[in-house]
């Protein structure tokens, strides 16, 4: 007996998952490809080409709004239908309104403003928000830590590109290696208490599972940031402890900033900006900020050189004399 095809969108999920994409990734892609159809009266996309594309981004920057990042987001989502589920090449380029980027300079905080923040937070939160300022690391970045990614003896921070490519290596701040062996005490003693009660087990990147099966218990694989609680994998089904999640840390350092009554708009992304603004006005090279950063392309890296020059480009305004 013939078993009867895939649905379109857990034909998409596949193809997601065999190209290690994030489960936010699957859900964010997922979604879009759900309103494209939607949007065309739940056309088949086989049915469909390039003017519906068009149609569908055209109505996300003029009557939705959205911003560029976002109409981006779902140009992406729908290329990977196209490409690599339908396996159909798009005939011409996409011509649909493009909802504009705006371009603004990031927000960065003084020395002084980023350790009063950080002096209002505790715990977890704010060993994790010292990690972003002192190793300039992304949230999502930090949150997916495990413990064999922290080289104390070298002083360093192996980043590992979760879609499987090439990972960077930043500093790890002296101040931190104690608070930070402190902390992964706490985590192991809790993991072997998940594997005595027949738990332990965390999610491993790509095949390792089929490779190591017992890998996922292994201590130098466990999250740095483990979530309080067991939850069941949403792909797998199994019970295993996840890495804290992100709203836990963004909660804390709203508090934090309210606290100190600082007007600046300030999220965790501020403080991967710090840190490559601090280091530019220490004297630091930029090819090394860039490298740090894992920015591929150094012009990315430059926007940080315009935020030095704030206010008047280093001009003395004449109301100072």
């Amino acid at each position: 007996m013939e078993m009867p095809p895939k649905k379109l969108l857990d034909q998409v999920r596949d193809a997601i998952r065999v190209k290690h994409y994030s489960y936010r990734t699957e859900e964010t892609y997922v979604q879009w490809i759900r309103r494209f159809i939607l949007f065309h009266s739940k056309r088949h996309p086989k049915e469909m080409g390039t003017a519906e594309i068009e149609a569908f981004l055209t109505h996300l920057a003029v009557q939705e709004r959205v911003a560029a990042s976002t109409q981006n987001q779902a140009f992406s989502a729908l290329l990977f239908l196209y490409r690599e589920v339908l396996r159909q090449e798009l005939d011409e380029s996409i011509d649909a309104v493009r909802a504009r980027q705006p371009r603004q300079l990031p927000t960065v905080l003084t020395k002084a403003e980023v350790h009063s923040i950080i002096q209002q937070m505790t715990g977890v939160p704010k060993l994790i928000i010292q990690v972003l300022y002192g190793s300039g690391v992304r949230l999502n970045e930090g949150l997916n830590l495990r413990v064999k990614d922290l080289d104390f003896a070298q002083h360093q921070i192996i980043v590992r590109n979760p879609k499987g490519y090439e990972s960077r290596v930043t500093m790890l701040p002296t101040s931190l290696i104690e608070p930070l062996q402190v902390h992964l005490a706490r985590v192991r003693y809790a993991h072997q208490q998940d594997l005595d009660r027949g738990y332990g087990a965390v999610h491993l990147p790509f095949a390792l599972e089929r490779k190591y099966p017992n890998a996922d218990r292994e201590w130098i694989w466990q999250f740095v940031f483990p979530a309080i609680g067991l939850t069941r994998d949403p792909r797998s089904g199994l019970t295993r402890r996840y890495h804290l999640h992100e709203s836990g840390v963004q909660k804390a350092l709203k508090r934090a900033v309210q606290s100190t009554g600082i007007t600046k708009r300030v999220g965790c992304h501020t403080f991967r900006h710090c840190f490559a603004t601090h280091l530019l006005e220490a004297g630091y090279d930029i090819r090394t900020v860039q490298e740090l950063l894992g920015h591929k392309d150094v012009k990315t890296t430059m926007i940080y050189t315009h935020v030095l020059n704030r206010g008047g480009r280093g001009v003395r305004s004449p109301l100072d004399d």
